[in-house]
Order: C-alpha cells, then structure tokens, then sequence
C-alpha cells in the first residue's frame, strides 16, 4: 500500500468521503484558513516553521531540510501516540499541507506505513485554494438568490434565521463574516476571520445547495466590515435574484436596535469612537451630538437619528443602484419579535 494523491479538484469533490482531514500545517497557517471540517496537526508549530525557514534563507536549503527532518520526526511520533492508537486500519485520512511536500508528505508516509488508507492532495492547500477561487466564480450561476432586503433595524438577519429553523436553505454572509456590515457592526471579542478563511466558508456553504430550491441571502455591499463578498455571488444576487423588501415602522426598528446593539448601551465610549467614521460623511456638529446623546444614555433617541440621517438614505441609494431591476415584493412586519418572524418566514418558505 502506498499513499494515493490526489488532485485539488477531486479533494474538493470528496472531502465528505475521508473519515479526517488533517492539515499539517503550522497553528497560525491553520487558524488564518483551512479545509472545511479539518483537524490541525502541526508538523513544525510557528518557532520551529521559523528556525527551518531561517536556515533555509541564510544556511542552506540541505541544513534547513535536516533540521526540519529532526523537529518534524519528533512531532509526528507526539501526534501518532495522540491520535491514532484508537484508529482502525479501515480508517481513511486526507492530509495536506501548504504545497503538499514534505510536512504533509512526511506525515502521510507515517500513517500509510502503519496501515491507514491515506491520501494526500497534490499541490496541497495552495493548490485547493485556487479550485476554491474557481468555484467561487462558478457556483453562483447555477443557484436562485432570494435576497431579504429593508432598512437597517428591519430583521433581516432575523428574518434568515427564521427561514433557516423552517429547513430554508439560507447564506449568512454577515456571521461567516462575523459583522453585521455597517460602521457599527463591530462583534464585541468576536475578530473577522481572514478574507480566505471567509471565502472558504462561502464556498463550503454554496457547494451544499440544491439548485432547484431558493437560497435566502440578506442584502449585502461589497464589503462587509473588512470582508469582500465574493464578485460572481454579489453580481448573481443583484442581477438575477428576487428581493423581498421587509418593512417595518421607525418605532419597531429603534426596539430591534436597542436588543440587538445592546452591548453599545453598556460601553458608550465605544460606540462614540466608532461614531467618529461618520463625520466626513455626516459632520463634526451631527456626530458630535449622537456622542452626546449616548454619553446621556439616550440611545433611543440617537438611534433613531442615526437611521433617518444616516442609514435611510444610503439604503435608499443602495436599492436604486443595486437591485432597480431586480424584481421585489414588500412584506410589512408589525414587529421583529421571533413570533412575527416565523410567521413571515412560512409564507416565504412553506
């Protein structure tokens, strides 16, 4: 028996067929991307990548090798003793690492010695990153898009997870994003991910929807915080989607504000040094008084100000622009309670 590899293209058509998917890379290569459902077994951790890279740049490629050979030797016996005693033979992994050679390479000749039905990916994670790239251009054509669009405070994201508890196939780009897409949309101790590891999931979502069924995606920009939607997904949803417009009246939107935004009420210092973006677009004077009117506690009233000056009109001018021709139908909401929302959700997807 020998390892068998294989291409990035057929990894990405059977990633649900091996019984582990394990990256050999370091622990900060694995938390800035990996493959969906993987395990992290380092090979070299971030110290010891270090060292070998150094050897390799100022020794020699011959020096960097040997010294990588007796770092990733002791590794791997720490890793087989961690995670394989209770493994049987018929136990079939995939590993991979950055270009599927020696870290990976060294670690599935182990496992392939000891009897599992190991593969490894030619090319490694590089090499699936660009069949990712690909898909991502390609995915998008072949599913339907209904995109929940309406003003900030409407529920849409609640709307999505409404849908979802229904068995809707829904994208929710703002959680793989981990933002909720405007200049306050911060998660508190919650950091983006990397803009791989955003489109990693994107594409990890998109590949799991069945074509003949909607996919229920909140209106989005091209950026959500720092994250760029992918162009083929953000072009497919605007030019060949169906919008339904969630509506909802000032007073209902300013209570959703209030319970989503919550954490704002409790570190209005916070919010006020992110108010600071808006003052080339709203002015010093404007934004000065939303920080006074949240150092006062009154964020009723400065939420309510921010949607009718601030984010209204660029909702407004993002509809003209984005979605004018996209066919579109309003559901009027009483409120963005959970009750309400299901019940929206069953004349959407029932």
């Amino acid at each position: 028996m020998a390892v068998q590899t294989i291409s990035a293209e057929h990894a990405a058509a059977t990633l649900t067929s091996f019984d582990a998917i394990i990256d050999a890379r370091s622990p900060t290569e694995f938390d800035d991307d990996h493959l969906p459902g993987a395990v992290n077994w380092p090979t070299l951790d971030d110290d010891e990548r270090r060292i070998v890279g150094t050897e390799h740049k100022q020794v020699s490629a011959f020096d960097a090798r040997k010294q990588g050979a007796v770092l990733i030797a002791r590794r791997i016996a720490d890793l087989l003793e961690a995670h394989t005693l209770d493994k049987p033979k018929s136990w079939r992994p995939l590993v991979y690492c950055w270009r599927g050679g020696k870290r990976s390479g060294t670690l599935a000749w182990f496992l392939d010695q000891i009897g599992f039905r190991t593969h490894s990916i030619d090319g490694g994670y590089k090499a699936f990153r660009v069949q990712v790239r690909d898909q991502l251009d390609a995915l998008p054509a072949g599913l339907a898009f209904t995109v929940i669009a309406g003003k900030t405070g409407s529920g849409k994201t609640r709307m999505l997870q409404a849908l979802l508890a229904r068995g809707a196939q829904v994208l929710d780009l703002e959680h793989l994003a981990q933002h909720r897409g405007s200049i306050l949309g911060a998660l508190p101790g919650r950091p983006q991910p990397s803009q791989k590891r955003f489109e990693m999931q994107v594409w990890d979502a998109l590949r799991g929807f069945t074509p003949e069924r909607p996919v229920f995606v909140e209106s989005e920009s091209r950026k959500i915080g720092a994250r760029q939607v992918p162009e083929a997904l953000l072009a497919r949803m605007r030019q060949h989607g169906q919008c339904i417009v969630l509506n909802l009246s000032d007073a209902a939107r300013v209570q959703l504000l209030l319970h989503e935004y919550a954490f704002y009420t409790h570190d209005a210092p916070l919010f006020c040094r992110h108010l600071e973006s808006l003052v080339e677009f709203q002015g010093r004077d404007t934004v000065s008084r939303w920080q006074t009117m949240a150092d006062g506690g009154r964020w009723a009233e400065v939420f309510l100000d921010l949607m009718q000056l601030h984010y209204d009109p660029l909702y407004v001018r993002s509809m003209q622009r984005n979605f004018a021709t996209t066919r579109s139908r309003e559901m009027v909401l009483n409120d963005g309670n959970e009750a309400s929302m299901a019940s929206a959700a069953a004349t959407m997807a029932p």
